[in-house]
């Protein structure tokens, strides 16, 4: 079988508040076994940052303040090949270190990627889709900009830390960001070119056509006159 590997990225603001809300109400994660060359990490590599059968009710603040919350940087976490930098055990390397290792490689996942979308751009994702597989929705995709993280009223210094907490999904977001416009705008522009290609193939077709019918045009008239000298 040929698998084609597909995701959707969102802005790390927005997908870390929302994540909070899910959390808040009682989601845990508990099912994920974190497994990586093999294993799952230990107590002491990935500790929990509740106590009691889940974290509902958690404030904002208690959901930033947790050093092991997986909501930091999630989706470089869950892009990127963490057997590079010794799974969920941080003394492999410096921190530093770890961070470009992941960084880079959930950038060099996401490129060669069968195709990526970005949360906040549906219609340009529902197109490339359509265009990278050959295949049509039956319905628009809509844009929904009320959500449960627009919801959220922070102020300016919970956003920043926000963004320190998840810098290096900010960074992969850009990245990202830049990559999907460049393909959006690469696809449109092939389209253009097909269409305008298409146009001129029809044009041509149309002017044989005509040109066709003039000569029988011709040669029935010439028949005719013949017909009548014959007379």
């Amino acid at each position: 079988r040929n698998f084609y590997y597909i995701t959707i990225l969102r802005d790390p603001v927005s997908r870390y508040l929302s994540e909070w809300r899910h959390v808040q109400r009682g989601a845990t994660w508990k099912a994920s076994l974190h497994v990586c060359d093999g294993r799952s990490p230990t107590i002491e590599e990935l500790p929990s940052c509740y106590a009691g059968d889940d974290w509902s009710g958690c404030s904002l603040k208690e959901f930033m303040d947790c050093p092991y919350n997986l909501a930091n940087n999630r989706q470089v976490r869950m892009l990127s090949d963490l057997s590079l930098v010794g799974c969920y055990n941080l003394s492999v390397m410096p921190e530093e270190q770890r961070n470009k290792v992941l960084l880079d490689s959930a950038k060099e996942n996401l490129k060669c990627m069968a195709f990526f979308g970005l949360t906040e751009f549906q219609r340009k994702t529902q197109y490339l889709f359509e265009k990278t597989f050959n295949m049509n929705f039956i319905s628009p995709f809509t844009q929904y900009n009320n959500t449960r993280a627009s919801s959220v009223e922070i102020d300016q210094q919970t956003q920043k830390r926000i963004e320190a907490l998840n810098f290096l999904d900010m960074e992969l977001y850009e990245y990202a960001k830049d990559l999907f416009l460049q393909r959006y705008q690469f696809t449109r522009q092939k389209d253009h070119q097909e269409a305008r290609r298409k146009r001129q193939e029809r044009k041509i077709l149309k002017t044989r056509h005509v040109h066709k019918r003039d000569q029988t045009d011709n040669a029935t008239a010439d028949y005719v006159e013949d017909v009548e000298k014959w007379r």
